[in-house]
């Protein structure tokens, strides 16, 4: 089998309802694919009715009467809204393996009235209802994948071009009362949960759901060196200085054993002024290395801005309270600390490998959204390495 690229599509109301995390989960634990790209789009018009029209085909699997259903949805769901103008949101994710297109749709599943079984998305959070006499009362595809690799390849195609104008962090797509300022905060969902092809990625976007907050952005990370050591560099001071007093204790305890001599207070206070900065600086490049997969140290510093080999997925959440409702969710850095329900004591393991991060304030979600590049359009990049330019 070669390798193809496919495409799933969450719809404005799947997203609205923060089923995504739901579907992530079902996505990379149901195909065993490799999630290559990510990115929120707000369609525009013209964008809306290429993709509409783009849906009817022979090759479809689904009956006429659905496509024709999906067509008038994709025209009336993801255009913008006709009375405020404002555009709404859509998340399209970038999956890469053998035979990548058939097994997307396998797991996204077909769209009927009678089904039967939970076994697919759509299963779960789709649906078509019909009255009596047939008629469609209500119609909801929860996402949308494409039939075959060609009909994949165009849409690709389709999608990529519009990616730099109606892709990105996505501005004005949420309505707010007069009394309500929005924030918004970075949330990285971090190696540790790449390792293996779990549910864990989704598994953590569902928990924070639970913040009422919407999804703005998303980019599938790969972190360089210099953006780990931009991105963390705040901590490497705290490190330095924070660690002195436990390094100066342990190292008292091994030299009074190792030689049979008490060492005076002035002394031990020196052994941490010492040892506490090299040890903080052993920790720092830890963290480097576990969010790129290398230690400066191990790196000539021209390959620094190279794509690490770990896998985040960095995301931008919007809302009124963003930063301290993310954080609340999150839990404290050491997992053995997070009560019970927080990300962190749900699948933490150790102050560093602790499952997620998050903004601590408002202008560090700024900083940071910057340095990880969030609105970079490298969704565009992955279909252009597969199909050529665009």
């Amino acid at each position: 089998m070669s390798q193809e690229l496919a495409y799933v599509i969450i719809t404005p109301y799947s997203l609205h309802k923060s089923r995504t995390g739901g579907i992530f989960a079902r996505l990379i634990t149901r195909t065993g694919l490799d999630l290559v790209g990510a990115r929120m789009f707000a369609p525009s018009a013209e964008l809306a009715k290429a993709y509409s029209e783009a849906i009817i085909s022979p090759a479809d699997s689904q009956d006429g009467q659905v496509q024709e259903l999906i067509r008038d949805y994709i025209l009336k769901n993801f255009s913008p809204d006709a009375k405020s103008g404002r555009r709404r949101r859509v998340m399209m994710l970038l999956f890469k393996g053998d035979d990548a297109v058939r097994k997307i749709r396998s797991v996204a599943g077909n769209i009927s009235a009678d089904r039967r079984g939970g076994e697919t998305i759509r299963d779960t959070f789709g649906d078509l209802v019909l009255d009596d006499s047939g008629k469609v009362v209500y119609f909801e595809p929860a996402i949308l994948a494409a039939p075959n690799q060609q009909e994949a390849e165009a849409k690709l195609k389709l999608w990529g071009k519009y990616s730099d104008t109606d892709g990105g962090i996505l501005q004005d797509t949420i309505a707010y009362q007069d009394d309500e300022t929005p924030q918004r905060t970075l949330v990285l969902i971090k190696p540790d949960n790449f390792r293996f092809p779990t549910g864990r990625p989704g598994n953590v976007i569902d928990f924070f759901s639970r913040t009422g907050l919407y999804i703005v952005g998303i980019k599938l990370l790969q972190m360089s060196i210099a953006q780990a050591n931009e991105f963390y560099g705040p901590v490497r001071d705290v490190l330095r200085n924070k660690l002195k007093d436990m390094v100066a204790g342990k190292a008292k305890g091994a030299l009074e054993k190792e030689f049979h001599m008490q060492i005076p207070d002035a002394e031990v206070k020196q052994l941490g002024d010492i040892l506490g900065p090299v040890y903080g600086d052993n920790q720092f490049e830890n963290i480097v290395k576990f969010m790129s997969g290398h230690a400066p140290s191990e790196v000539p510093q021209d390959k620094w801005n190279e794509p690490g080999t770990e896998k985040c997925i960095a995301l931008v959440y919007e809302g009124v309270n963003a930063v301290s409702k993310i954080r609340d969710v999150l839990g404290p850095t050491d997992p053995s600390k997070a009560p019970p329900g927080s990300i962190r004591r749900e699948f933490g393991q150790t102050i560093m490998v602790n499952a997620a991060h998050a903004s601590d304030a408002e202008e560090n979600a700024v900083r940071e959204i910057e340095i990880v590049k969030v609105a970079e359009n490298n969704f565009k990049t992955v279909i252009e390495e597969v199909y050529g330019k665009i």
